[in-house]
């Protein structure tokens, strides 16, 4: 056996490079990051709310400080993160602002982004902007419109008011997060966004394992969704209009409804006679799916993801839907159960899924791909960290390169800026 013996300046170079790698670990830079939210995630009721946790906790994980501040009261149900409150129309915002000194602030949808965007320019100028669009505000209304008059979206539908405000906001952003590839497509293609302000990024999922719930253990159907979100409630009319047609061919069926914000016109439909059974809130998704056999989700009308797809896909129970409601959700991948959108195929397909353990059970196969190549976030997690340290690295010339976004930002502190002090002023009168 050889023995090796260190000189001593030897030993003194090596304990030297560890006492150098020791203060580099206790001294990493820890970056601050702002988070500005018309309301404080509910991840348990609401898609949105998922979706402002896991980007939290995506910033977590790359060692980023988070302060969370909203001038919302939403604290019931609302996730446990440090909140700070604020003001609408209020210069003690700017203050508080200029105090936590964030390297990064994140505006968790278009309307928070109008509200304080000029105010975090002013007395944060160096402070990268985000803006997390959630889902397109003016898609989801250009649908609205088309369905409430019976009629396919057109161009006009699509620019509306909002669709001039939510542009606004990402062309004054630095960066604005796209949930939907379709949405990523509309912006660049239709309307001509710069890809360099736009990141693609949907919901993440991670450490996905198959559900192991059988089909002979489940039963009944279920549908979901809070009813704070007008979709959710058109969706219920929807599965009341056709649920006779399903209860007909499966007469021991039942089918359960939740949703968090359920109003006396959602429990009005309640009927136990029919096997339509309005539950309210649900406390426990998974715990909740598990039960069931079936998802029923024939949105009419919406954008974005769609999050109780996306969990129904995580909990092995399969769903009929509509296009709108798998749009974005799959790529080119068989569907985990079926999309329908005429009311005759939607209850036929239902029924086929209720019934057929093997359709069922190549369903859970299918969810499974689809969890894992599309929403996997090992996919997005270092393409999303180069993308922010690249503008980080580059801001002057990013923000110079987004020439309307300098023009919407100087016409913003020339009028939102002025609106909102005039209000400041009356409210101190």
């Amino acid at each position: 056996m050889e023995i090796v013996c260190k000189k001593d300046w030897e030993w003194k170079t090596e304990i030297a490079a560890q006492n150098i790698q020791l203060r580099i670990s206790i001294f990493v830079i820890v970056k601050h990051l702002v988070i500005i939210g018309l309301v404080i995630p509910e991840p348990a009721s609401t898609a949105a709310g998922h979706r402002m946790m896991q980007l939290i906790q995506l910033f977590s994980e790359a060692n980023h400080k988070i302060t969370f501040l909203t001038a919302s009261n939403n604290i019931e149900f609302s996730e446990k993160i440090e909140i700070e409150k604020i003001e609408i129309n209020n210069e003690s915002f700017n203050e508080k602002i200029k105090k936590l000194n964030p390297d990064i602030v994140l505006f968790d949808r278009y309307v928070t982004e109008e509200q304080f965007g000029w105010r975090v320019s002013e007395n944060c100028p160096k402070a990268l902007k985000i803006i997390d669009t959630e889902d397109l505000h003016f898609l989801r209304e250009a649908r609205r419109k088309a369905f409430v008059e019976k009629r396919e979206v057109n161009n006009e539908d699509l620019v509306n008011d909002i669709f001039k405000r939510e542009i606004a906001s990402i062309l004054r952003c630095d960066l604005s997060l796209i949930i939907s590839e379709f949405e990523f497509q509309l912006l660049t293609e239709k309307f001509k966004i710069n890809p360099n302000i736009l990141f693609y990024i949907p919901f993440l999922t991670e450490k996905i394992e198959k559900n192991k719930t059988s089909f002979q253990k489940r039963q009944h159907f279920v549908s979901i969704g809070n009813f704070l979100h007008e979709p959710n409630w058109q969706t219920v009319l929807k599965l009341k209009s056709f649920w006779k047609s399903i209860r007909k061919q499966l007469p021991e069926a039942e089918l359960h409804i939740y949703g968090a914000y359920a109003t006396e016109k959602v429990f009005q439909l309640h009927n136990e006679k029919e096997g339509f059974l309005v539950k309210g809130r649900a406390d426990d998704v998974e715990s909740l799916f598990n039960q069931y056999r079936v998802l029923l989700a024939p949105i009419p009308f919406g954008a974005g993801l769609k999050g109780k797809l996306l969990e129904s896909m995580r909990f092995g129970l399969p769903n009929v839907t509509s296009s709108i409601g798998a749009e974005a959700m799959h790529k080119d991948l068989p569907w985990n159960g079926f999309i329908e959108d005429s009311d005759e195929d939607f209850v036929e397909k239902a029924i086929e899924l209720y019934k057929n353990e093997s359709f069922w059970n190549q369903a859970n196969e299918n969810a499974f791909v689809i969890l894992n190549e599309v929403f996997d976030k090992k996919l997005y997690a270092n393409q999303f960290w180069k993308k922010i340290s690249k503008i980080e690295n580059h801001l002057e010339n990013h923000r110079t390169e987004n020439y309307l976004g300098k023009i919407l930002q100087h016409h913003q502190l020339n009028s939102t800026k002025y609106m909102s002090r005039w209000i400041e002023e009356k409210n101190k009168k």
